[in-house]
């Protein structure tokens, strides 16, 4: 054998043994990749709930001031109808205690659409800030990773460490939005 073959030979054994010290670190990107994948899901589905949410408070909303209006206007009838003369008189009244009915039935229905728009807004504001922590979590995460690969790049462990340090944060994050009540 030739020096110039075992020289090569050595260099082949020393980066066989790199490359297998760094299997670790490219499990844990991939294992990275993956919680970067599935928290990015979960904001997105968190954002569409927080939007559909506030969809239907809308609709509630509208619905809320629909029946303000129909009221006010409904009062406005009955105050107009008691301080008119009309022609026969017993229809007015009539019509005015029909028009009273409607009031009270009313007023506890534009009381309950209150209380549930109320209700989603909360969820609403509740979603958002769940989708916020799985933003900043994704943005850790992908941090994480990319410090992570630098390892690859200068076979410093050292950046392996602060990447699984990142990844740990953004982990953390994750597990803190799902205890947001």
């Amino acid at each position: 054998m030739e020096p110039n073959e075992a020289t090569e030979l050595q260099e082949l054994a020393e980066r066989g043994a790199s490359e297998s010290a760094l299997r670790p670190v490219a499990f844990t990107m991939c294992g990275m990749a993956v919680l970067v994948a599935v928290t990015t899901v979960l904001g997105h589905r968190t954002h569409t709930q927080a939007i559909l949410f506030q969809n239907q408070a809308t609709d509630i909303w509208n619905e809320y001031q629909a029946h303000k209006i129909r009221a006010y206007e409904t009062e406005l009838t009955t105050d107009l109808l008691s301080a008119v003369t009309v022609a026969d008189q017993h229809a007015a009244d009539k019509i005015a205690k029909s028009y009273t009915d409607h009031e009270k039935k009313w007023a506890d229905e534009v009381k309950e659409e209150e209380d549930q728009a109320e209700a989603l807004q909360t969820k609403v504001e509740l979603a958002e800030a769940r989708a916020d922590r799985f933003d900043m979590a994704e943005a850790l995460l992908e941090i994480g990773l990319v410090i992570t690969s630098v390892t690859l790049l200068t076979r410093n462990r050292i950046y392996w460490y602060l990447g699984l340090g990142f990844s740990a944060l953004g982990v953390g994050l994750v597990a803190s939005a799902f205890l947001i009540k």
